[in-house]
């Protein structure tokens, strides 16, 4: 399938230029100051969460140029269609699709969604291989045609497929990055905010490790209008159970599992979470984050390279740093734990 965009050249054979014909040029101008930005973003994998991503990018005005790539040609032409002919509703963005990877050239954010679909009795095991061999096709190529570009991978098994696609990319650390427990982190704070009746936005509060069964609830770092919970409740002499605690934890755990068994599949919330970490990679927003970095040398953790999500300041040039969070000897004795957790996977699949 043959790159796809909107085009200024109408009438018999295509070949009148309205665009030239329709504008009277201004005399004596100059050149569009250096300082402005052309942003240009890649999705790729153009299933339910790719098309939610890119949706979200679009009403949010994140990018000049926005590039779809999928295996499956006629599927994407119409996603790209659909996507122009809401055009006169949105912010002006240039939308391209194709099959080949040249159609990334110059981005500056590649996401990755891609990834095989679990057959019936197949092992997990067996689907990281298969997801190995799928990112083997489109990591390298994404670093071949943008290789300044900064790498946001969605995919599951999240943390895993991203130190694989550091190891594939070649690139530095910083710029290799999991969507990670960010989207855990939201609903971590939505069922708090709930439980307290107030609003989310109010709720500091972050999921680390493994996206996954593994995962880590910094109970003791949650603050609601900068109040902290544990040790207001402390103070307050106010008795709260750790199993109440941990059920919230589980339900955030459950979540999206539920979602998939209600509706089939996720992706409005992941659309908004990557939407969210696109902005603050590309506006240089330096806002901390719960994503998947290579977190060797943080809080403990060795034996081995190893993607997990940790509270990470990003900017325009991915990664700029972990926060040094306090974590009580338990939570990072978690946190270890489930570095391990990922490690073994890796292990076993000989990477």
């Amino acid at each position: 399938m043959e790159k796809s965009s909107s085009s200024s050249f109408l009438g018999p054979g295509m070949g009148l230029d309205i665009a030239n014909a329709f504008f009277k040029p201004i005399e004596q101008t100059a050149p569009p100051s250096p300082t402005k930005r052309h942003t240009k973003i890649s999705v790729i994998g153009a299933g339910n969460v790719g098309m939610a991503i890119a949706q979200t990018i679009l009403t949010q005005d994140l990018a000049d140029e926005l590039a779809l790539v999928d295996a499956k040609p006629d599927k994407l032409r119409g996603e790209m269609l659909d996507l122009q002919h809401a055009a006169a509703f949105l912010p002006r963005t240039k939308i391209l699709a194709s099959v080949d990877y040249a159609v990334t050239a110059g981005s500056d954010l590649c996401i990755v969604t891609a990834g095989a679909r679990q057959i019936a009795d197949e092992s997990r095991l067996n689907l990281l291989q298969r997801n190995l061999t799928l990112f083997s096709a489109i990591i390298p190529p994404l670093a071949r045609y943008s290789p300044d570009t900064l790498l946001l991978i969605v995919s599951n098994p999240v943390d895993v497929l991203t130190y694989v696609a550091w190891k594939l990319s070649g690139f530095p650390s910083n710029r290799v990055i999991g969507s990670g427990t960010n989207l855990d982190s939201s609903r971590f704070r939505f069922l708090i905010a709930d439980h307290l009746d107030v609003n989310t936005q109010d709720v500091q509060a972050y999921i680390v490790g493994e996206h996954g069964d593994s995962s880590v609830a910094l109970w003791s770092s949650i603050s609601v209008g900068g109040v902290p919970v544990l040790s207001f409740l402390e103070k307050q002499q106010i008795a709260y159970e750790k199993e109440t605690l941990e059920s919230i934890h589980k339900e955030v755990i459950q979540s999206a599992y539920e979602v998939i068994h209600l509706k089939g599949y996720t992706s409005w919330a992941i659309g908004y979470s990557v939407a969210n970490l696109a902005r603050s990679l590309l506006r240089d927003q330096r806002r901390i984050h719960p994503v998947s970095v290579l977190a060797k040398g943080f809080y403990g953790i060795d034996g081995g390279e190893v993607f997990l999500s940790l509270p990470a300041l990003l900017g325009r040039g991915g990664v700029l740093g972990v926060t040094n969070a306090h974590l009580t000897e338990e939570e990072a004795q978690q946190l270890r734990d489930s570095a391990k957790t990922i490690l073994e996977v890796q292990s076993q699949l000989g990477i």
